[in-house]
């Protein structure tokens, strides 16, 4: 047994909590409507590696840094499967992932065919579900006020929201993008008239030309609108709401734009496509969240690494 003095100087050596400023990053992966058994099965097990620092670590041969793994400590990580998978994704995902649905009825279930409401989504383990996204508004013809009274029900349900705003290019080019924005936020607002409800509504700005089309706004432009939308907040709700909820950015975020577009002041992570069809991938994409809390330390590691090769 150790001495008294060995075991004080063990417990002054543990490290000490890591306090992250600000708000947390918040990463979304939208599956949309693909996969199968076995390939959702796939993914899941490449997700469930990106947890274990260790590999990340050894590679990149860094000491004092975030540890660089999926760690709900330092960046909240949601998956939407499609609905009929998502039994599947909760049994089987670890802990460090939250699971949502990609869309919910406006309230309660009954006879309406084809529908999910969020108390299903609920019962099946979900903490998420993602409402407003371009492609339910543009394809299947969801209104402003559907949109909000859905969002409405699956807050007061416990439900957290993804809540998608975004302009479509014709917007963008005329001019429009914030009055567009502006108008979504609006709706959201006309349900949700408790600043309390927008503690659970993460809001998900995705320029409608940079989905699926490989386009992505630069992070100026992703910046402009995002801090438009939080002074928007300020204005409309009260300030403190416009500090604390995180605007995400999801306008086809990859692991190659990521890093940039996260060093952004108000962009709070992303709402990924694609790219979360890709374990490893979207691990790069939810380690971007080190770009605001590391950035100092990162670029002082790589010049020492740089010295090191050159030596």
């Amino acid at each position: 047994m150790g001495s008294d003095a060995d075991r004080k100087e063990s417990k002054a050596a543990a490290p000490a909590p890591v306090v992250i400023p600000g708000r947390k990053f918040f990463v979304g992966g939208n599956w949309k409507c693909n996969g199968t058994r076995d390939s959702i099965k796939k993914l899941v097990e490449e997700l469930n590696k990106s947890v274990t620092p260790e590999e990340y670590l050894d590679k990149r041969k860094r000491k004092h840094i975030i540890p660089a793994r999926i760690n709900k400590d330092y960046c909240e990580v949601v998956v939407t499967p499609p609905f009929v998978y998502i039994p599947q994704v909760v049994a089987s995902i670890k802990q460090e992932y939250q699971v949502a649905g990609q869309n919910c009825w406006i309230n309660k279930g009954g006879a309406f065919t084809g529908e999910t409401s969020a108390d299903m989504l609920l019962d099946v383990g979900c903490k998420w579900v993602i409402l407003g996204h371009s492609e339910r508004r543009s394809i299947i013809g969801e209104s402003d006020a559907m949109i909000a009274t859905k969002t409405a029900y699956a807050l007061s349900l416990g439900l957290g929201v993804m809540a998608c705003i975004g302009e479509s290019i014709h917007a963008r080019e005329t001019g429009k993008t914030n009055e567009v924005c502006f108008g979504q936020m609006q709706a959201y607002l006309n349900e949700l008239k408790d600043p309390k409800q927008w503690a659970k509504v993460v809001v998900a700005y995705e320029p409608v030309w940079a989905i699926g089309t490989g386009k992505t706004a630069t992070p100026e432009q992703a910046q402009d609108v995002h801090a438009a939308v939080r002074g928007w907040l300020s204005e409309n709700v009260n300030p403190k709401v416009a500090e604390d909820t995180r605007i995400i950015y999801g306008g086809s975020a990859n692991a190659a734009n990521c890093k940039a577009l996260a060093k952004m002041p108000d962009i709070d992570g992303f709402l990924v496509g694609g790219a979360a069809l890709k374990g490893e991938d979207f691990t790069v994409i939810c380690m971007a969240s080190m770009a605001k809390h590391e950035k100092e330390e990162v670029e002082e590691e790589d010049e020492e690494d740089e010295e090191e090769q050159e030596d």
